[in-house]
C-alpha cells in the first residue's frame, strides 16, 4: 500500500500504467504467498519437536515464543530461524514503507536527493580529513592516505554534482567553453588519481605488514609524501592529455552533451573531427591504469598472504584482517563499478542509461568511502565513539547517509523493473548488487546507530549469529557478482551479435544464483567454525558489529584453524574474482583493437572514460 501511495503521487499521470491490474494481482498474492511459506516454515519446525513437560501455555493463543519455552528439545535452530525471519520481514516492510514516504516527502517539498547526498559525501570526507588531522592516534602513513582519498572523493563530488544540481532547476542549461574544459579536466585528474591511490595504499598494507618492525623506515615521509604526490601529479598529467587532445577538435555540430557532466566520451561523441587517435588514446590509457593499479593490489596482497601464513601470533592474523578488509572493500566496489560503468557493449549501449547509472557513480562511491574505511577500522571508530558530541553527530550522518543508501539502491532497483529498455542482463546484475549493497548496510548500520546513543550495548548470541552470518553472505556475494559482471561484460563486447544467445536467462540467472549460494556457504562455513567455539572470558566485542575476526579474538578456543579458514577462503576469492575481472578486461581490449568500425569503437570507448 505505501509503494501504491508512492506511485499515485510520485508520478500520478503514470499511475495507471504503473500500477495495472496484473501488478496489483501479483502483489497482493505475493503478499499471501510470503505469509504462508512462513507460516509453514515454523510451523513444520514447531511439529517435530518433544513437548515432555508441563502443557500450560502462559499466552493468550498458541504463538512461537510461548510453545518453543514448553518444549524439552533443543530449540536453538527454531529461535534462530524464527529471529532470521521475522528480522527479515520486518525490516524489509518497513523499509519499504520508509522509502515510499521519503520519496513522498520529496515530491511534496521537490527536494532533490542528490543535494542531500552531496552534503552527506562532503561533510563525510570532510570529517574523516578533520579526524586524521585532530587525533595523533592517527598519525601514520596509512591515514594520510586515507585522508588524501576522502579529499580526492570530495573534490571530485564538488567537480560534477553542483552543476549538475543547477541544471536541474535552471532552464538556461549551459556552460562556457573554458568551463565545460576545466570539468572535464577535473574529472579526469581526480578519478585517476583515486585509482593510483588506492594502489599506493595496498603497497603501504604490504610494507607494514610484510616488516612491521622496518615499516617506520621503510614507509617515511621520504616515501609516502613522492606515492602520494606521484598519484596526484599522475592523475595531472592524464587529464591533461585526454583534456587537450579534446578540446583541439572541432565542434561544429550540436553542441547539447548528452550527459550530467562534461566528461570525454561524450564530447567526443558531438565532435566533426576525426576521433579515431583521441578514442584509442582513450582506450590505451585507461586500460593500462585499470589492469597495472589491479595488479599492484594482488601483488600486494600476494605477499601479504605470505606473510600472514608465516606468522605465529594469533593476535597479529587479527590486526592484518582488520586493516586489510576496508582497503580490500573500498578496491572491489571502486574498480568493480568503474569496469561495469566504462566496459559496454555497442549493442546495448544507450546514453541515457548511461546518464542514470552515473548519478550514482559520481555520487554514492565518494559517499560510500568514509563509511567503508570507518566501519571496519578500529582506530577510527574509538576516536569518534571516545567523545558523546561526536557520537551525536555520527549518529545523525550515519542516519541519512543510511537513508539515502538504501533509497538510491531500491530507487534503481525499481528503475531497473520499470523501464523496459533496461530489461538485460546488465541491468539485471546491476540490480542484484544493489539489493546485496541495501541488505548489507541494514545488516550493520541500524545497530550501530542503537549503540551509539544508548547505555547498553548488547545483542543475544543468536541475533551476533545471525548478523555475522548476513555480513559475510552479503560481503562474498558482492565479490561474486563483479566478477560475474566483468564477464557479461567480456560476452558483450567480444560477440555482440550472439550476446542474446551467450548470456541468456540459462546463463545469467545460475550465475547470480551461484553468486548468492556461494556467498551462503562461504557465511555457513564461518558460522558454524566461529559459533561451535568456546566463548568463557570477556564478551565485550571491540567492533561496531558481529565480525568475525573480533569474535575469534574473544574466544577461549584455539582459533588457528578458524583464522587459517578464514584468511585462506576470502583470499582466494578476492584473487580469483579479481583475476576473473582482469581476464575479461584483457579479452575485451583484444576484441576492441580488431573492430574495424568507428561507431563501433566510439561506442564501447564511450564507456571506458577516464578512471
Amino acid at each position: 500500500m505505501a509503494y501504491d501511495r508512492y506511485v499515485a503521487i510520485v508520478n500520478p499521470l503514470l499511475y495507471t500504467v504503473a500500477m495495472t491490474k496484473g501488478v496489483c494481482t501479483m502483489l497482493v498474492f505475493g503478499s499471501c504467498v510470503g505469509g504462508l511459506i512462513n507460516s509453514l516454515t515454523h510451523t513444520i519446525g514447531l511439529v517435530k519437536l518433544s513437548f515432555c513437560g508441563p502443557n500450560v501455555i502462559r499466552h493468550f493463543f498458541c504463538d512461537l515464543p510461548p510453545l518453543l519455552k514448553l518444549s524439552c528439545s533443543d530449540t536453538s535452530t527454531n529461535e534462530l530461524l524464527l529471529l532470521i525471519f521475522s528480522g527479515v520481514i520486518a525490516m524489509l516492510t518497513f523499509l519499504t514503507v520508509m522509502i515510499s514516504y521519503i520519496f513522498i516527502v520529496a515530491a511534496i517539498l521537490r527536494i532533490r536527493s542528490e543535494a542531500a547526498v552531496y552534503i552527506f559525501t562532503v561533510t563525510g570526507n570532510l570529517g574523516l580529513i578533520v579526524l586524521v588531522i585532530m587525533n595523533s592516534r592517527l598519525h601514520n602513513p596509512m591515514y594520510y592516505f586515507l585522508s588524501v582519498l576522502s579529499s580526492v572523493d570530495a573534490s571530485y563530488s564538488t567537480d560534477v554534482i553542483p552543476n549538475m544540481l543547477v541544471n536541474f532547476i535552471s532552464k538556461r542549461k549551459m556552460i562556457s567553453f573554458y568551463g565545460c574544459s576545466t570539468q572535464s579536466f577535473l574529472a579526469v585528474a581526480f578519478g585517476t588519481t583515486e585509482s593510483f591511490l588506492l594502489a599506493a595504499m595496498a603497497y603501504n598494507r604490504y610494507v607494514a605488514i610484510y616488516n612491521p618492525l622496518l615499516y617506520s623506515v621503510s614507509m617515511s615521509p621520504r616515501v609516502y609524501v613522492p606515492l602520494i604526490m606521484a598519484s596526484c601529479v599522475g592523475g595531472i598529467l592524464h587529464a591533461i592529455l585526454h583534456t587537450m587532445a579534446t578540446f583541439s577538435l572541432s565542434f561544429c555540430g550540436s553542441k547539447v552533451i548528452r550527459h550530467i557532466f562534461r566528461d570525454i566520451p561524450p564530447l567526443l561523441a558531438i565532435s566533426c573531427s576525426d576521433t579515431h587517435i583521441n578514442e584509442l588514446l582513450l582506450f590505451l590509457f585507461v586500460s593500462s591504469i585499470e589492469i597495472v593499479t589491479i595488479l599492484i593490489v594482488l601483488i600486494s596482497y600476494g605477499f601479504i598472504l605470505l606473510a600472514i601464513l608465516k606468522m605465529h601470533s594469533a593476535e597479529g592474523r587479527r590486526k592484518v584482517f582488520s586493516t586489510c578488509g576496508s582497503h580490500l572493500t573500498g578496491v572491489s566496489i571502486y574498480h568493480g563499478t568503474i569496469l561495469f560503468m566504462y566496459m559496454r557493449p555497442s549493442s546495448s549501449y544507450a546514453l541515457e542509461h548511461d546518464m542514470i547509472v552515473s548519478v550514482f557513480y559520481s555520487t554514492v562511491i565518494p559517499m560510500l568511502n568514509p563509511i567503508i574505511y570507518s566501519l571496519r577500522n578500529k582506530d577510527v571508530i574509538e576516536s569518534f565513539t571516545d567523545n558523546k558530541e561526536l557520537r551525536i553527530m555520527l549518529f545523525v550522518i550515519f542516519l541519512v547517509v543510511y537513508i539515502f543508501t538504501v533509497t538510491g539502491n531500491l530507487g534503481l532497483i525499481g528503475l531497473v523493473i520499470l523501464d523496459s529498455r533496461l530489461h538485460n542482463p546488465m541491468y539485471y546484475f546491476l540490480s542484484v548488487l544493489s539489493s546485496v549493497d541495501a541488505s548489507y548496510s541494514t545488516d550493520v548500520i541500524p545497530n550501530m546507530l542503537v549503540n551509539f546513543i544508548s547505555k547498553s550495548k548488547m545483542i543475544s548470541f543468536y541475533g551476533c549469529a545471525t548478523q555475522s552470518f548476513l555480513t559475510v553472505t552479503f560481503g562474498t556475494t558482492e565479490s561474486f557478482l563483479l566478477a560475474a559482471k566483468a564477464y557479461d561484460r567480456y560476452v558483450a563486447i567480444y560477440n555482440p551479435l550472439l550476446y542474446s544467445v551467450s548470456m541468456s536467462p540459462r546463463v545469467y540467472v545460475p550465475l547470480i544464483i551461484s553468486s548468492c549460494v556461494g556467498g551462503i556457504l562461504h557465511a555457513i562455513l564461518h558460522t558454524v567454525a566461529t559459533f561451535s567455539l568456546s566463548f568463557c572470558g570477556s564478551k565485550v566485542i571491540r567492533h561496531i558489529f558481529c565480525d568475525i575476526p573480533p569474535l575469534l579474538a574473544i574466544s577461549c578456543s584455539d582459533t588457528h584453524i578458524n583464522e587459517l579458514l578464514l584468511f585462506l577462503f576470502v583470499s582466494s576469492i578476492e584473487i580469483v574474482t579479481i583475476l576473473i575481472v582482469l581476464i575479461s578486461y584483457g579479452f575485451i581490449l583484444l576484441a576492441i583493437l580488431k573492430m574495424h568500425s568507428a561507431e563501433g569503437r566510439r561506442k564501447v570507448f564511450s564507456t571506458c572514460g577516464p578512471t
